[in-house]
């Protein structure tokens, strides 16, 4: 016996509200996927998208290292100026090849050229050019020893007539009665000083030569001079040769000095 019971059919109702339900279900779902991002959503993009801070970097031109550099550069410009013009100031000047004694006449042969970097314009024009030639009948106002620069005021282009022969003079005098200082060219005094066992034929320390210039002035050895002395050739000029005989015999009986002044 089949069940007499009959399904029922659902209710209009029921099947409107399970229709609309699905209906409003696919909506919201279609409107979800079509509606914008939410904001929080927009923040983390926003904040993916937003360049991050930057420090700003110290300028390069207070760099320490940049400073030194720019010293050090500085530097090798200024000495390398230098010394391209030092060496364009190198002056041709003449200098004793030989020991020129004073009142001795000049010759071309008795020079040499050298080649001198001076202080300045002023110094180097102390000293006679070897861009000219040497004054013809020149001499020597004062002594000039071997190697040495040819001063312009140690030269008389006026000739031998003007100042005077001069007369060599050889004194041996004790090491220690010559300053350290004396050498060729210096001018100096000469004393005689009394000595003990002279008998007490001097009284007092007589001038017998004064400003008289050393010609030669050889160091101690390198003469015939008695050991511990040293033998000053001096040379006496006209005006005291007169008196030439008398101060060698008052040299004879005591020790000769010398003495020099600055």
């Amino acid at each position: 016996m089949r069940d007499s019971a009959t399904r029922v059919p659902p209710a209009a109702g029921s099947l409107w509200t399970t229709e609309t339900s699905k209906s409003k279900k696919q909506q919201y779902v279609r409107m979800s996927a079509s509606s914008p991002s939410s904001p929080r959503t927009d923040s983390a993009a926003s904040g993916a998208a937003a360049p991050g801070a930057r420090r700003s970097a110290a300028s390069s031109w207070r760099d320490p290292r940049l400073a030194v550099g720019i010293v050090i550069v500085a530097v090798s410009v200024l000495a390398g100026t230098k010394l391209f013009s030092s060496a364009d100031e190198s002056v041709s000047v003449w200098a004793a090849r030989v020991d020129l004694s004073s009142g001795s006449p000049v010759h071309a042969g008795d020079l040499a050229r050298r080649e001198v970097n001076f202080p300045s314009a002023e110094v180097a024009d102390r000293y006679l050019s070897a861009d000219a030639a040497v004054p013809v009948d020149s001499m020597m106002l004062r002594a000039v020893g071997e190697g040495e620069l040819l001063p312009r005021a140690a030269l008389s282009e006026a000739g031998p007539t003007d100042t005077g022969p001069v007369t060599e003079v050889p004194l041996s005098v004790p090491a220690d009665a010559v300053p350290e200082s004396v050498g060729t060219g210096s001018v100096v005094d000469v004393w005689v000083t009394p000595e003990p066992a002279a008998g007490g034929r001097m009284d007092e320390s007589l001038l017998i030569f004064e400003d008289v210039e050393v010609i030669a002035a050889p160091p101690l050895g390198n003469t015939l001079a008695p050991s511990g002395t040293r033998q000053i050739i001096i040379a006496v000029d006209e005006a005291q040769q007169a008196d030439l005989g008398s101060a060698l015999a008052v040299a004879a009986r005591g020790t000769p000095v010398l003495t020099k002044q600055g």
